[in-house]
């Protein structure tokens, strides 16, 4: 029998106390609230069950996992046994109909994440979306959009993990005590490539016994079932434009999130990128990208206009660390680095990936006192989610913060395939100098499918 539900929009948000003291100390620093959350459980629908699916269930396993929602009927049976509880379908579009589900969990392949997560906001359901939040730069401003029309009566949060961790934390209140001065420069890096697509159209296969082809493919373009489209999850389908971002759609949400917590960045004014030609069908299997952002207000050490640099495979790896080798000397091998953030202050150089630091020029750090630990820990990425939802309070990585994060990297993805320097006007969505790029901020939608 269901439980009965709960107003989510009764209960209390942060005390007027905890907000002041949030801004006495700046806001680059997030504070947990002291909400009061319900006991209730939400009733949790999980659209995409397999792979990363599996793993996000497992987090808010704890809540009452309603509904179980994946195309392919071996993956619903396999998560079936771990919930037998749970009901079961093939069609996200029947999670969000259901009036009994207080919250979803997105962890399709890239090119319904927008499609499944907006539908779920307008239908006044808490969203988790697995990164990136979406799959063009026009879906990840609808996402923002629609999530400020609903904020305070719902909760979302993008599946970027890494930001609920300690070193990260550390990070920021590095940077924000000036401990490498005014940034000017953030360069970051992911060693994975992309394995060629080939060929780009598949031979038809006969359709598995309950697989739901048709609801796979989703807004992309009808064809014959073929197995490899999908098979082997994000690193092979994520190779495609039509499903996918490739690695800097992918990896850059986790990586690109700490110079734009750090640095309080939004929207860039320039971005250009360097590869390869474009490819109609694959993503890049190696890029450089550079977006330029405006000085910031709020902190000394923002005041400044910053570049953000990305880099990827392996002609992206020998130019990144040909430019900050030498900066950093010995004090680190940036080659043994296969993920990383540099950061390039007036005064130094931090170096950070997931786990670990390094302050440059080493003799000047030292002695150097770190500052005191100002960021609350997490209560844990998918806590703060839930209790956010429970409380009508805000997580850390709410589709406010992680959308502009989206919708910047994105763009590096239409520099890339425009195979020119963009000007970007942000406040009226539109690229100034090369108005036929405009095609490529969206796409088009499949009869049935479209937002």
């Amino acid at each position: 029998m269901t439980k009965p539900r709960f107003n989510r929009r009764s209960f209390l948000k942060s005390s007027s106390a905890t907000a002041a003291a949030a801004l006495a100390l700046g806001p680059v620093l997030h504070v947990s609230g002291q909400e009061t959350a319900t006991s209730e459980k939400l009733n949790i629908g999980i659209i995409g069950a397999g792979g990363r699916g599996s793993a996000n269930t497992g987090g808010v396993a704890g809540e009452n996992i309603y509904t179980l929602c994946d195309t392919n009927p071996e993956v619903l049976e396999k998560a079936k046994s771990r919930y037998p509880q749970a009901k079961t379908c093939s069609d996200w579009r029947e999670v969000i109909a259901d009036k009994q589900v207080d919250a979803v969990v997105v962890s399709t392949a890239d090119h319904h994440h927008a499609l499944a997560s907006i539908a779920a906001m307008k239908a006044g359901k808490h969203v988790y979306c697995e990164k990136p939040l979406a799959h063009t730069v026009e879906e990840a401003r609808q996402m923002q959009n629609v999530y400020a029309e609903k904020k305070g009566s719902l909760a979302t949060q993008m599946g970027t993990q890494i930001h609920a961790t300690e070193n990260y934390r550390r990070v920021v209140e590095l940077i924000a005590a000036g401990a490498i001065g005014p940034v000017t420069e953030a360069h970051v890096w992911c060693s994975r490539t992309i394995n060629p697509v080939a060929p780009a159209v598949l031979p038809e296969e006969p359709i598995p016994e309950g697989f739901n082809w048709e609801t796979w493919l989703g807004p992309a373009e009808m064809r014959p079932y073929n197995g490899a489209y999908w098979k082997g999850g994000n690193l092979n389908w994520n190779r495609r434009w039509e499903f996918g971002n490739g690695v800097l759609g992918d990896m850059g949400s986790h990586l690109i999130d700490l110079p734009f917590w750090a640095l309080n960045l939004k929207y860039p004014t320039s971005i250009q990128s360097e590869g390869p030609a474009a490819d109609p069908i694959a993503c890049p299997p190696w890029q450089v990208v550079t977006w330029q952002h405006p000085a910031r207000e709020g902190n000394a050490n923002w005041t400044k206009p910053t570049k953000v640099l990305w880099y990827h495979g392996p002609e992206g790896m020998k130019r990144r660390s040909e430019y900050l080798q030498p900066l950093v000397g010995s004090d680190t091998d940036i080659s043994k680095w296969g993920i990383g953030v540099a950061f390039v202050g007036e005064s130094g150089i931090l170096v950070a990936d997931y786990g670990k630091l390094v302050l440059s020029p080493g003799e000047k750090f030292k002695d150097y006192a770190a500052p005191e630990n100002r960021i609350l820990p997490s209560k844990g990425h998918y806590a703060e989610w839930l209790h956010a939802a429970k409380t009508g309070g805000e997580s850390l990585c709410n589709f406010s913060y992680s959308g502009p994060l989206i919708e910047h990297n994105l763009l590096g993805n239409v520099a890339h395939r425009a195979g020119k320097k963009l000007e970007w006007d942000a406040e009226n969505f539109q690229i100034t100098n090369a108005p036929e790029a405009a095609k490529l901020l969206t796409k088009s939608y499949r009869e049935g499918w479209s937002i």
